[in-house]
């Protein structure tokens, strides 16, 4: 075989890898919220606050800021300096674990779920979203505790603010409701 018709056969073979399908790139897991983990917004301890938690990551391996409520972390989230360093975030998918005390094991990408906001539960700070897998589930919640069903794209800082003020029913006062069920 001639050099010529070696380097065209060598650079034939590297112009077909680089066509094929690179291999996905995996996203960092969720990290276990430790008894004394404090959130990135308030510094509040996490594991004391009933209600879905949240986890962001700005890079797709890198460290996760970890939050004491699903209202935390889109507050983060929805920043303009942070919604573009976003690579991906989790909250609890409260249709498979208890409000008081989320499991661990029930972390879903947040941009998946599927949320209610205007409920009367509370979280650590007041109101929170409640996040959830399932419509289903998110419709099942919805019965017995109000509110509206929406997406993560859905969520920017005019419907927390309103939110955060009692604008969409729920219990504004800030006070936990424990009595309330699907714990």
């Amino acid at each position: 075989m001639t050099r010529f018709a070696l380097l065209f056969a060598l650079l034939v073979g590297l112009l077909l890898a680089g066509c094929g399908e690179s291999e996905p790139e995996t996203l960092a897991a969720p990290v276990p919220i430790e008894s004394g983990d404090s959130c990135h917004v308030c510094g509040m301890l996490i594991s004391e606050h009933p209600g879905p938690k949240g986890e962001a990551f700005l890079d797709k391996q890198g460290e996760a800021l970890k939050f004491c409520s699903t209202m935390d972390l889109f507050a983060f989230l929805k920043q303009p300096e942070n919604e573009t360093r976003l690579s991906h975030a989790y909250v609890h998918d409260v249709g498979v674990t208890s409000w008081g005390r989320p499991s661990d094991e029930a972390f879903i990408l947040a941009s998946e779920a599927v949320y209610v906001v205007g409920h009367d539960r509370r979280g650590a700070m007041g109101h929170t979203l409640a996040s959830f897998a399932e419509q289903a589930d998110a419709e099942a919640f919805r019965e017995p505790h109000g509110g509206e069903l929406v997406s993560f794209d859905e969520i920017d800082l005019e419907l927390l603010g309103r939110l955060g003020r009692g604008e969409l029913g729920g219990n504004s006062d800030g006070r936990m409701d424990e009595m309330s069920g699907h714990d």
